[in-house]
């Protein structure tokens, strides 16, 4: 008897958009909170271990009072794991990269993703790339060097570093959720990467502990809570939209990067920064359009069977 396969998600464009936009306030965020409570005083290991056990206790404490804990069921558990340890690294550039730059620099040096995305394609899923696309990788990296200003002590080259890597790591990780998406549900996709990244950041935990006041312990909870929200409405903005469409919402988190910045740390981005932005802002939207055109030129049947 041959295999049976979940129908994949309906496919809800619009909802799609305002599930990202909302992900991308709240995990914005979240990244201020992260650079807050790291100079408090807080080691940033331990930031990321209680950034995940939230999710852990509200998910399933949540399906357990309902009764539904068969909805954690999975029989893709290896592709869980992977996303886990993908994710884990993720969270360190990710998070790293506001500690170590101002909040609106390393939200602009994220938004390298898509363009990242264009040359893993090329690279790894040995997609045919047309010179539009490689025109916007082009444009995108020339902002990424306004901004960083090579010979300049503006930025420091560590910090920039860690900036892109958040942008590479988010397109590995943003093609992976998306293939889990088409089977599980966002619950069980974003359980699956606390439970199993969790007990990894656990381990590293006695080398890093500190004392906290009850101040930073409020700041490490409402971490969690904050990514565990984050996290839901990110993997179901994924689930109901495609990749190339939602992520032009990441570019409203330079909004928030940069009032966080001016209300906690009085300070605005630099002018390499609103010089830079534009470009790689524009190489993302670019390359968003062109994924969003291709989607809508491919069959029903050559999506489906992932051609």
């Amino acid at each position: 008897m041959p295999a049976v396969h979940p129908a994949p998600p309906i496919q809800r464009p619009f909802y799609a958009l305002g599930l990202r936009l909302l992900a991308t306030m709240v995990l914005s965020t979240l990244v201020m909170l992260v650079k807050y409570t790291a100079e408090s005083g807080v080691r940033f290991p331990e930031i990321l271990f209680w950034r995940q056990v939230p999710t852990i206790v509200l998910i399933g404490g949540w399906l357990l009072l309902r009764g539904e804990l068969s909805r954690l069921r999975s029989q893709r558990l290896p592709a869980h794991g992977r996303r886990a340890l993908l994710g884990l690294t993720g969270m360190f550039f990710t998070f790293g990269a506001p500690v170590l730059l101002p909040l609106a620099v390393s939200t602009t040096l994220g938004f390298t993703t898509p363009i990242f995305a264009v040359i893993l394609s090329a690279l790894l899923l040995k997609e045919a790339v047309g010179p539009v696309r490689w025109l916007a990788v082009a444009l995108g990296f020339a902002g990424v060097v306004i901004i960083a200003q090579p010979g300049q002590t503006v930025i420091p080259a560590f910090g920039a570093f860690v900036g892109l890597g958040a942008g590479f790591m988010v397109a590995l990780i943003s093609i992976q959720v998306r293939d889990l998406g088409r089977t599980e549900e966002s619950l069980s996709i974003v359980f699956w990467f606390a439970a199993l990244s969790a007990p990894l950041l656990l381990a590293a935990l006695p080398f890093f502990y500190t004392h906290h006041t009850p101040w930073q312990w409020f700041l490490l909870i409402l971490g969690g809570v904050l990514g565990c929200l984050g996290q839901i409405l990110l993997t179901a903005s994924l689930r109901y939209g495609q990749v190339a469409s939602v992520i032009v919402m990441d570019y409203t988190a330079l909004v928030w990067a940069t009032l966080w910045g001016w209300l906690v740390w009085s300070e605005l981005p630099p002018a390499a920064t609103w010089l830079g932005a534009p470009a790689i802002i524009g190489a993302g939207a670019v390359i968003a359009w062109r994924e969003h055109m291709h989607h809508r030129r491919t069959p029903p049947a050559a999506a489906s069977s992932g051609e």
